[in-house]
């Protein structure tokens, strides 16, 4: 079974695996959003979207249902 950055519990990290292009937007991939780079769930919005990440010292907010389309790998 696949985890994704959706799953992801606050605080909990992750490495990205693989995304799906077509559902990820540009800007989330130049602000380095890309396979090897570490994930980490800082906070989630009151009504579960959107969720607040850092990834490699970026501080994004991102919708949910793009988070379903980031695989990662937990780091315990």
């Amino acid at each position: 079974m696949e985890t994704t950055a959706a799953q992801l519990k606050k605080g909990q990290k992750g490495i990205i695996k693989t995304y799906h292009a077509e559902h990820i937007p540009l800007k989330l991939l130049e602000m380095g959003c890309l396979p090897g780079n570490e994930i980490e769930l800082l906070h989630i919005a009151p009504l579960k979207d959107p969720l607040y990440i850092n990834i490699n010292g970026s501080h994004l907010a991102i919708r949910k249902e793009t988070a379903k389309h980031i695989e990662i790998e937990v780091v315990k």
